[in-house]
C-alpha cells in the first residue's frame, strides 16, 4: 500500500491535538516531519511519532522536502496563505487548517496558484465531521424536518478570564476573535446545508478585560434560497444554548452539547485503536419532533478521521477533495461581509464578486 510523508507546519493545538493524531490513524499517511520553533514540542513531536524529523522553521522544510507528498499548514492563521503557497510550488498537495486564509483574495490567489501547480488543495474544516451535525444532515436528506426554514448554530463557552494570545489580542492582519476562529465554523456548516447567501448582519464585542478583538458573536444570514441562519460564538455565555436548533415545517430538531471527539483527541485518545470513536452517550442525543409529539433522536458517531482518509484517497486516487477550497473561499467572502457589517452597523449583500453595503 502507498504511504504518503506528511509534514505539519506548527506544533501547537492544531497541529499536536487535530492533524497529527488523525494523520497517524490514517493507514496511507504518515507523520514525516513536523515543524516548530518550540524546544518543548518538538520534544513532544518525537515523543509521539518515533522516527519523525523535526525542523526548527519553514525554510528549513522547503529547503529539503525529499519524502513529503503532503504539507498540513497549522500555523498561526496570518501565515496560512503565504505557506501553503509555497507548499503548493513546492510540489506537495496541502491541507489549510480554517481559516483558509485572512482575505478571499488571499484565497482566490492559492486557487489560482492550485490550478497553476496542478497539485491538491483542501481545508480542515473537521466540523463537518461532527456527529450531530451529520445528525442534521442526514435528517434533511430524509426528509424528517420537511422544509427548513430556521436553523440556529452556537459555539459557546463560559470563560470569563482570559487565556492570553494572539487570538485575544491580535488585529485583522493575524484574523484574529471568535468570528474567525469558531466562525469559520459556523459559517461552513451553515452554507454546506443550505448553500450561498444574500445578505449578512453580524454583531461583534470583545467584553473580557484585556482582549482587544471580537470574543462574542452573532452572526443572521438570509440564504438565497429562502433559510435563515442564526450563528452564535461567545467565550462569555454563562449559560450555554444548544448546540444546534433546525426548524423545518414537519418537524424540529435540537441538540445541546459539543461532539466528543475535540475533548477525547486533548485528553490523548486515538482513533483506530479498537474503541468506539465519536460515539454520543444516549442521555447527550437530540430531540426531534413537533409540538408534544417529540423524541429523543440518536446522535450518528462523529468521523474526524474521515477527512484524511479522503484526503488520502485525493492524492493517491483521484478522487474528489474532502473540502473544496472554493467552498472555503466562499466562507471567507460572508466573513469579510460580517466585519463589514458589524463596523457599519447595518446588513451587507454579498454575491460572487464579495460583499457590498446592502
Amino acid at each position: 500500500m502507498s504511504s504518503l510523508g506528511v509534514a505539519i507546519i506548527g506544533y501547537g493545538l492544531a497541529g499536536s491535538v487535530f492533524h497529527a493524531p488523525l494523520v497517524a490513524a490514517e493507514p496511507r499517511l504518515r507523520v514525516a516531519a513536523v515543524v516548530t520553533g518550540s524546544a518543548e514540542r518538538a520534544e513532544q513531536a518525537r515523543r509521539e511519532h518515533p522516527g519523525v524529523r523535526v525542523l526548527p522553521d519553514a525554510d528549513s522544510l522547503f529547503a529539503d522536502m525529499s519524502g513529503i507528498d503532503l504539507v498540513v499548514v497549522a500555523a498561526p492563521n496570518r501565515v496560512h496563505a503565504e505557506l501553503a503557497r509555497r507548499a503548493l510550488e513546492a510540489g506537495a498537495a496541502v491541507v489549510v487548517d480554517k481559516p483558509f486564509a485572512v482575505t478571499a483574495a488571499e484565497a482566490e490567489d492559492l486557487l489560482r496558484c492550485a490550478q497553476a501547480t496542478g497539485r491538491i488543495l483542501t481545508v480542515f474544516q473537521n466540523r463537518r465531521w461532527d456527529g450531530d451535525f451529520r445528525t442534521v444532515r442526514k435528517l434533511m436528506a430524509d426528509g424528517a424536518l420537511g422544509s427548513v426554514h430556521r436553523f440556529e448554530s452556537r459555539f459557546e463557552r463560559w470563560r470569563p478570564v482570559p487565556k492570553g494570545g494572539w487570538r485575544e489580542v491580535g488585529g485583522p492582519a493575524d484574523a484574529a476573535g471568535i468570528l474567525y476562529d469558531l466562525g469559520s465554523h459556523l459559517v461552513d456548516q451553515a452554507l454546506t446545508l443550505f448553500g450561498p447567501v444574500e445578505t449578512v448582519y453580524c454583531e461583534l464585542a470583545h467584553r473580557r478585560p484585556g482582549v482587544t478583538t471580537d470574543d462574542d458573536m452573532f452572526l443572521a444570514l438570509t440564504h438565497t434560497g429562502g433559510v435563515h441562519s442564526h450563528l452564535w460564538a461567545s467565550a462569555v455565555a454563562p449559560l450555554l444554548g444548544p448546540r444546534f436548533r433546525v426548524l423545518g415545517d414537519r418537524a424540529g430538531y435540537e441538540v445541546h452539547g459539543l461532539d466528543l471527539q475535540e475533548a477525547a483527541l486533548r485528553a490523548g485518545h486515538r482513533p483506530g485503536g479498537g474503541e468506539p470513536w465519536g460515539v454520543a452517550a444516549e442521555a447527550d442525543h437530540g430531540v426531534l419532533g413537533a409540538g408534544s409529539e417529540s423524541a429523543s433522536y440518536p446522535t450518528l458517531p462523529g468521523d474526524y478521521p474521515a477527512f484524511y482518509t479522503a484526503t488520502a484517497a485525493a492524492v493517491l486516487d483521484g478522487a474528489p477533495v474532502p473540502v473544496d477550497p472554493a467552498e472555503a473561499l466562499a466562507g471567507l467572502r460572508v466573513l469579510e461581509a460580517a466585519r463589514e457589517s458589524a463596523a457599519e452597523r447595518t446588513r451587507v449583500a454579498i454575491g460572487a464578486a464579495g460583499p457590498g453595503s446592502d
